[in-house]
């Protein structure tokens, strides 16, 4: 560790890390007596984790036959570019369960979680299902799911 640790030095490795981490962090170094030492090593295992994080990001397919596959780097374009996005298909056409998958190979969910609504209980654990599937891993790891009083997810889940 460098013996001249800086506040400037330690507020410019945020926004590398976690959201969570981010915050948590930022509130400490606004603390003047603060033990600086302690907060570079509190954002070196929060920066292991966001590597840890990248790292499990799995290998992504899609499959061809769906419509959102064919126009998938339009749709990861757009995203990149703006800060809302509406994205409009058919039923079936792979809206559903591609799009984490996009967000997912964009980097999101890397220093967060890739959000994603279901109006009912029994759709939201589907389409977690459906996704962890395709991504081949087990539902409750990389892809989880919140539904009211229950969750299954972990620290490593990304979707």
């Amino acid at each position: 560790m460098s013996a001249a640790l800086s506040v400037t030095d330690l507020r410019d490795r945020l926004p590398g890390l976690m959201l969570r981490d981010q915050r948590r962090l930022a509130r400490r170094l606004d603390d003047p007596r603060v033990d600086l030492s302690r907060v570079a090593s509190d954002i070196a295992r929060a920066e292991e984790r966001v590597s840890a994080r990248r790292t499990a990001v799995p290998s992504i397919t899609y499959p061809e036959q769906l419509p959102v596959a064919q126009v998938r780097q339009d749709i990861a374009a757009a995203v990149r570019d703006h800060q809302v996005v509406v994205l409009a298909g058919e039923t079936g056409s792979g809206k559903t369960t591609q799009l984490p998958k996009i967000l997912l190979e964009l980097g999101r969910g890397v220093t967060g979680l890739v959000g994603h609504t279901q109006p009912r209980r029994i759709a939201a654990r589907a389409v977690a299902e459906r996704v962890a599937e395709e991504l081949g891993t087990e539902l409750g790891d990389l892809v989880g799911y919140t539904v009211r009083f229950h969750d299954q997810v972990a620290d490593s889940t990304l979707v």
